[in-house]
C-alpha cells in the first residue's frame, strides 16, 4: 500500500504539472483524445489493483466464459485483500468504526443487484449477485442486506483488519474528515468486460469514504453513477468522490453518449467536463476531489478520462494485461 501511495502521489503531482503547462480551454473545451481499441475478448478496471483482478477475470474470459461471470470473479480479489483499504475486507472503516461495503453488478440483459452499508460480508458483489438473481428487488441495504446474506449462506466474519483500526484510532484523535485526491481513502474496484460472445458485463465495489458518516452511500451501489451496462452500446464504471459521480449519474451519462456517436474516450471527457462545470458552479475547488471514468464499447474500443492526474487503470485482453495512466483535465 505504501508503493501505491507514493505511486500515486507522484502520478498526480506530475500529471498536474503537465496540465497547468497544457491546458487553456474552458471545462468543456476538452481534448478528443482518440479512444485506444483492444481485441475481443476484453477486460478493464480501476487502478492499479486492477492488474491483479483483471487476471482473474481473464481466466473465465479466455475459455469463453461469460463477461458477468468475469467481472464478478476479478473484482473479489481486492474485496479479499487484507491489505488493501479501500475494497472489502481490510477497508477502512466509518467514523463509528463500523466497516460498511457497498457493490453493484449488472449484466447484459440488463439485470441488476445492488447492496449497500452491507457489514461482516467479505465479498459484497457476490450478494449484490445473489440479489438480482434470487430476489424480486435490485437493492438491498443495511441489516436487511445482512440478513439476507445470512440467508444465503454468506459467513459473518470481523472485517476490521488491525492496521485499519489503527488509522482509525489514529484520525479519531482530531475526528476532522478532509478527502484528499488520489490518496486510497475512496478509491473503488470497477470492472467492465465483454466476452467473445460480445456481451458486456460490469461489477463495481468499494468500503467507501474513510471515516465517513455511518450510513454514508457512495455512487458504487447505484447503476447508473457507478456504474452502467447497455448491450447495444457499451458499459462505463467510475472511481473517485462518489458524490460527484453521482451528482450527474456519471455512468449512465457515459453510456448515452456513447450510444449518440461518441467514442469512449470523448464520452469520458464530457462527464468530467460536467462535473468540472457544476463544481465551479458551486464555487467548490476543483483541486479537492478526484473523479475518473472508464468505457468500453462493443467494437473493443475503451478509454478514461480523470479530474485531476494520477488515476490509472488496467486493460487484459489477447495482447496481455497492462496499466494505462487516464488522461485528465486539471486546470
Amino acid at each position: 500500500m505504501t508503493n501505491r501511495r507514493n505511486f500515486l502521489k507522484t502520478a498526480a503531482f506530475a500529471s498536474a504539472a503537465m496540465a497547468l503547462n497544457s491546458f487553456k480551454g474552458k471545462p468543456e473545451e476538452v481534448n478528443d483524445f482518440p479512444s485506444k481499441k483492444g481485441t475481443k475478448p476484453i477486460v478493464l478496471s480501476t487502478w492499479n489493483f486492477g492488474i491483479q483482478a483483471n487476471a482473474a477475470a481473464w481466466e473465465i474470459l479466455k475459455n469463453n466464459g461469460r463477461a458477468l461471470d468475469a467481472v464478478e470473479a476479478g473484482v473479489k480479489i481486492p474485496e479479499g485483500d487484507p491489505t488493501e483499504r479501500s475494497v472489502g475486507y481490510g477497508g477502512r472503516p466509518d467514523r463509528d468504526g463500523r466497516v460498511t461495503l457497498d457493490a453493484c453488478i449488472m449484466d447484459e440483459n440488463s439485470n441488476i443487484g445492488s447492496v449497500g452499508c452491507l457489514e461482516f460480508i467479505k465479498h459484497p458483489i457476490a450478494v449484490a449477485r445473489a440479489v438480482m438473481e434470487k430476489t424480486p428487488h435490485v437493492m438491498l441495504v443495511g441489516n436487511g442486506a445482512l440478513q439476507f446474506a445470512l440467508s444465503q449462506g454468506f459467513v459473518k466474519e470481523n472485517l476490521l483488519v488491525a492496521d485499519s483500526e489503527r488509522e482509525w484510532r489514529e484520525w479519531l484523535k482530531t475526528s476532522q474528515y478532509k478527502p484528499i485526491a488520489n490518496i486510497e481513502n475512496h478509491d473503488t474496484i470497477g470492472m467492465i468486460a465483454l466476452d467473445a460472445n460480445g456481451n458486456l458485463s460490469g461489477a463495481c465495489t468499494t468500503s467507501g469514504m474513510a471515516f465517513k458518516m455511518h450510513g454514508r452511500l457512495g455512487d458504487s451501489p447505484i447503476i447508473g453513477a457507478g456504474l452502467y451496462v447497455d448491450n447495444e452500446i457499451g458499459a462505463a464504471t467510475a472511481t473517485g468522490h462518489g458524490e460527484e459521480v453521482i451528482r450527474i449519474s456519471g455512468c449512465h451519462l457515459v453510456v448515452e453518449l456513447m450510444r449518440q456517436g461518441k467514442s469512449p474516450q470523448k464520452a469520458c471527457e464530457e462527464a468530467v467536463a460536467r462535473i468540472v462545470k457544476l463544481t465551479k458552479n458551486r464555487n467548490k475547488n476543483l483541486k479537492d476531489i478526484q473523479v475518473g471514468f472508464i468505457a468500453l464499447n462493443k467494437k473493443g474500443e475503451y478509454g478514461s478520462y480523470c479530474v485531476q492526474g494520477g488515476f490509472n487503470y488496467a486493460v487484459h485482453d489477447a495482447t496481455g494485461n497492462r496499466l494505462v495512466d487516464a488522461d485528465y483535465f486539471l486546470k
